[in-house]
């Protein structure tokens, strides 16, 4: 589907993107400020509008070629600036949890960083196993934050540091950055 620029930037799953996106600073502020449930609040909201905007691209059809790429920078945005702001509203978890942190934070970095690398632009692959990384992490560091059980936080790092190394060896090995790309079983 070919669009103008305008329009592609201008949609309502970009839109909610582009939102989420701005949403990372507005935690880093609530967490400067010392506000744990606030913080909360709107990481939820991070997590629901990363749940809806590919959904909602698909049944609009207003699936753009920008959209996975927006789609990405926000999940950066977003999950480099949770790590930062629960350190400053929750460092006692995040330091007996470090290994944990480390692990999902390397899933973010490592990938991003490789892309840039290779292909001098981040990738948005958006694999099924990083889809379901996404999908565990969210509510387990929810229930991590509001001082739940830790395991579930746990095995979703390791599931999304799996994800990571998926999405890094795509990356070593494609001759393109292709976007939505499923698996590592799905190359072009």
């Amino acid at each position: 589907m070919k669009t103008s620029r305008t329009s592609e930037l201008f949609n309502i799953p970009n839109i909610l993107s582009c939102l989420r996106m701005g949403l990372g600073p507005l935690l880093l502020h609530i967490a400067w400020q010392g506000h744990h449930e606030p913080f909360v609040i709107v990481l939820i909201i991070a997590f629901l509008l990363d749940l809806i905007d590919g959904p909602i691209a698909r049944y609009t059809n207003q699936v753009t070629e920008l959209g996975p790429k927006l789609d990405s920078w926000a999940d950066f945005v977003v999950y480099m600036t949770l790590p930062i702001g629960a350190w400053w509203l929750w460092p006692e978890i995040i330091l007996r949890e470090k290994i944990y942190v480390g692990l999902a934070v390397a899933s973010v970095i490592v990938p991003t960083v490789v892309g840039f690398i290779r292909f001098r632009q981040p990738t948005s692959y958006h694999t099924w196993l990083t889809k379901f990384a996404v999908v565990c992490m969210a509510p387990s560091v929810i229930i991590l934050l509001l001082e739940g059980p830790a395991w579930p936080f746990q095995i979703s790092a390791i599931i999304a540091l799996l994800a990571g190394l998926e999405e890094t060896t795509i990356t070593v090995i494609s001759k393109k950055a292709d976007m939505d790309v499923k698996s590592l079983f799905h190359i072009k």
